[in-house]
């Protein structure tokens, strides 16, 4: 349910690698319900917004607010789900079952020396069936492809119910047909169960009829607002936000039943 009530709200926020600004200025709202796309080129920050997002880089200068708290005291971060770029770096021969991988997922509750709920595999079976991967929970996670892997990936990710899903370049390393479907299964956590969404991508055309909000990235922010918005812009102007020329595409092709 889209409301108008703020879960990440940043003001005048800079960061700076040395002397060098990675981020300036950065002004971003996103409320509750939302569904944002973070786009840009390589080395715009995107990332370094996401881990000052995520607390794994401390603020510099300005404001970074999770549900109405200053990040520095914030400490409800099992409300906040992370999927990084896996598919693409993650080990294959890593020995653990799909269950396994995201029943860790429950660590954010019980810490990582607690024992796990007795209700566990409820869980990871209901997690699985949000990702329509309840089959393979037995399977060895190595033994799957890169876009099943994300999708196990985001069940751990919501396992505990998070109220937020933050996504860093999550299709790193997924066929181009199981990009728009893996975008489908985000679409659905966002339309049925109210998720709100923040993923990094480059796959602007892709997103572009999933996402209620978009955000160009260079530094600055250059645009912020809703799809509808953005599509009033012309090509020139996206160009100029984007760092590049570009032009928007969409993605309208037949799936085939195909899964991720």
């Amino acid at each position: 349910m889209k409301t108008n009530t703020p879960v990440i709200e940043i003001n005048h926020l800079d960061y700076r690698y040395d002397y060098d600004f990675v981020l300036e200025n950065i002004q971003l709202k996103v409320n509750k319900g939302d569904f944002l796309a973070i786009v840009g080129p390589n080395g715009s920050g995107k990332s370094t917004l996401l881990r000052l997002i995520l607390g794994l880089l401390k603020k510099q200068d300005g404001q970074l607010l999770l549900f109405g708290e200053q990040i520095d005291t914030f400490t409800g971060w099992d409300k906040i789900g992370f999927v990084s770029q896996k598919a693409n770096s993650f080990n294959t021969g890593f020995p653990a079952t799909v269950y396994e991988v995201v029943r860790s997922g429950l660590t954010k509750k019980t810490g990582m020396f607690r024992f796990y709920p007795k209700d566990s595999k409820e869980k990871v079976l209901a997690a699985l069936r949000s990702v329509d991967m309840e089959e393979y929970i037995d399977r060895n996670i190595g033994e799957l492809s890169g876009g099943q892997q994300q999708r196990v990936f985001i069940a751990r990710a919501i396992i505990s119910n998070p109220e937020v899903l933050i996504l860093d370049e999550p299709t790193v390393g997924v066929d181009i047909q199981r990009v728009e479907v893996f975008y489908q299964l985000l679409n659905r956590l966002n339309n049925e169960r109210g998720m709100t969404i923040v993923i990094v991508t480059h796959d602007i055309g892709t997103i572009t009829d999933k996402v209620s909000h978009i955000a160009f990235l260079n530094r600055s922010i250059h645009f912020y607002g809703t799809i509808e918005e953005m599509k009033r812009l012309d090509n020139e102007v996206m160009s100029f936000f984007y760092g590049h020329n570009m032009h928007l595409l969409t993605s309208n092709y037949e799936h085939g039943g195909a899964r991720v």
